[in-house]
């Protein structure tokens, strides 16, 4: 009778504190390099549909290039005379097709182009009707997210547009002590198709990745090692659960010695 009842005991605390299956647990869990990206990130980001561009044009005479610039006055100003000094730049979306809607200008295919070409085009249009325009061309979305064993997930903004994966790790604060370091995934958007790709942390080779340099839009998952997984069944009301059966047990016991 006592080794029956030791028996259920055992049974009934093993089953409270059953370890989690990989599958309810870990995301995006197929072979994600069967598609995976086999080119490297361009030096220069390349413009996609859904970016934000903020473009200012300025010159010696800023009356020439004044109809080349929208702006919007800030909800702080309360007067006329403030209006200056909280003028905004608009941001120009690119749509669907690929173009942006630029003043004087029209209608400008943007996605494809860089920085550097996009700058060019434009300071050769607007050369029509101003003399020496100077054209600064800033990506004001160009976010990352990063999810999973991180200290910190989320979306992020980035200031500059050139940033690496162990950059965009550094901002999620590292990964915990229960992310997975061999098998880091990213996942990219290239012409509307998903690309995948997988990092070993452990590796020094890592640097030489084609997708270490990050693109806008990209998401990267730490995946939970094994030690995370089995644990992540094992709550406060387990815990309840385990006394209850200790405290059942002892006073069953307690009747059958008697």
């Amino acid at each position: 009778m006592k080794i029956r009842l030791l028996l259920i005991s055992l049974i009934s605390i093993a089953l409270a504190t059953s370890c989690a299956s990989r599958k309810n647990i870990v995301y995006f869990q197929d072979e994600l390099l069967k598609d995976g990206l086999e080119t490297s990130t361009p030096e220069q980001l390349i413009y996609k549909t859904d970016d934000l561009l903020t473009i200012n044009v300025s010159a010696f005479v800023q009356e020439t290039v004044a109809p080349f610039n929208l702006t919007v006055a800030s909800s702080n100003a309360l007067n006329t005379t403030n209006v200056q000094g909280n003028i905004q730049l608009q941001t120009y979306l690119i749509d669907y097709e690929g173009n942006i809607e630029f003043p004087v200008l029209g209608k400008i295919k943007v996605a494809g182009l860089t920085r550097t070409e996009l700058t060019k085009y434009l300071t050769d249009r607007i050369s029509e009707y101003a003399k020496d325009p100077i054209v600064n061309v800033r990506l004001a979305n160009f976010t990352i997210t990063v999810l999973g064993e991180v200290s910190n997930p989320g979306t992020f903004t980035i200031q500059k547009e050139r940033i690496t994966l162990v950059e965009a790790l550094g901002l999620a604060s590292d990964l915990t002590i229960f992310g997975k370091r061999q098998n880091v995934k990213l996942i990219r958007e290239v012409n509307g198709v998903k690309k995948f790709a997988e990092f070993d942390l452990t590796s020094v080779n890592t640097v030489n990745s084609p997708a270490y340099y990050l693109q806008q839009n990209d998401v990267i998952y730490v995946e939970p090692n094994r030690a995370k997984v089995r644990s992540s069944t094992f709550n406060q009301n387990n815990s309840v659960l385990i006394s209850a059966i200790g405290t059942l047990t002892t006073i069953l016991a307690i009747f059958l010695v008697k």
